[in-house]
């Protein structure tokens, strides 16, 4: 029985008592923390996409910076830059905000193409290259990057390749009722992310992403993956279908999201669950009278409706 399941509860708790009614957007957060993947918070401005990245790093007392993405924006000042020291005479390095546990790229879709591409390294490989030299980031690194699908003025869409190398894309969407309710009476007199205490630490992160790869995928549930996977690429209303970077980050993120389940195995039902927020944002429609009034979404709901589904082989208890 693994020994992090509570703390797992605890981390889940800690981020609720800042972000309400989201518990499903907080799980695959975690579970691309977990995975070490990234997440692409897309919505509105006012929902809460700046405090659900605060409230997780201050759940596991990492170092946080954020980075306000402006037109004026240059690539050095997202990765850093040399500086000559006089007193030496040599070329120090500063580091940029990127160097940070968990980090925040606020409006990632303002900035040119050219410091957009800065974060490439950044998200794929955990490092950055400074004048030549490759520097490697912290350990974890998790970026969280949003951008607002309504305002487009003044805007630059995040390319295909870059948009690959985002585990996640999650929609917050406005609270209910209930919810908004519950946020007016947590703030009256206070934030409670003034307060946030982490819960679990940067090593425990750690040890929880060794376990996560020990989760077993079953040949059959790797089988079901791909016919999911390459049913869009083959798609008569998809342009260009997903990479087998998308397979890969899917199942790396069925796993993370079993071990939230408290499973050391992969269930069909995982990768169900998670097709529309790993596999949509990898798709390019095409753009002709015929498919032009379908959505990702729509067809890979079609996609999954004729899929066959696999008996698990392996049927494990829970942890």
């Amino acid at each position: 029985m693994s020994e992090y399941i509570a703390r797992i509860q605890k981390l889940k708790q800690n981020i609720q008592q800042v972000v309400v009614g989201k518990d499903q957007e907080i799980e695959l957060s975690l579970a691309a923390l977990l995975a070490g993947g990234h997440v692409l918070l897309e919505d509105v401005p006012g929902v809460g996409k700046t405090m659900m990245v605060r409230a997780v790093a201050q759940s596991i007392g990492a170092e946080f910076k954020r980075i306000q993405f402006t037109p004026d924006l240059l690539p050095s000042d997202v990765t850093g830059v040399s500086v000559f020291n006089q007193r030496t005479q040599m070329f120090e390095y500063r580091e940029g905000p990127v160097m940070a546990n968990v980090v925040l790229a606020d409006e990632i879709n303002r900035t040119s193409p050219k410091t957009q591409s800065a974060l490439l390294e950044a998200l794929e490989e955990q490092s950055v290259t400074v004048d030549g030299e490759t520097k490697r980031l912290k350990d974890p690194f998790f970026l969280m990057a949003t951008q607002n699908p309504i305002e487009y003025g003044g805007t630059y869409p995040l390319p295909e390749a870059q948009l690959d190398r985002f585990l996640f894309k999650i929609k917050l969407g406005y609270p209910n009722r209930e919810e908004e309710l519950e946020v007016l009476s947590r703030t009256e007199t206070s934030h409670p992310i003034e307060t946030l205490e982490p819960v679990v630490s940067l090593e425990d992160i750690a040890a929880m992403r060794a376990e996560v790869e020990n989760v077993y995928v079953d040949e059959a549930v790797k089988s079901y993956l791909l016919s999911i996977v390459r049913a869009t690429r083959t798609s008569d209303k998809v342009e260009l279908g997903v990479s087998p970077r998308g397979s890969i980050a899917l199942m790396k993120a069925a796993q993370a999201y079993a071990y939230l389940q408290h499973r050391d195995y992969v269930i069909p039902d995982d990768i169900k669950q998670l097709v529309p927020y790993v596999l949509p944002h990898r798709m390019m429609m095409r753009n002709d009278l015929y498919a032009g009034s379908f959505s990702e979404e729509e067809v890979l709901q079609a996609i999954l409706a004729e899929t066959a589904v696999p008996a698990s082989s392996r049927q494990k208890a829970a942890w």
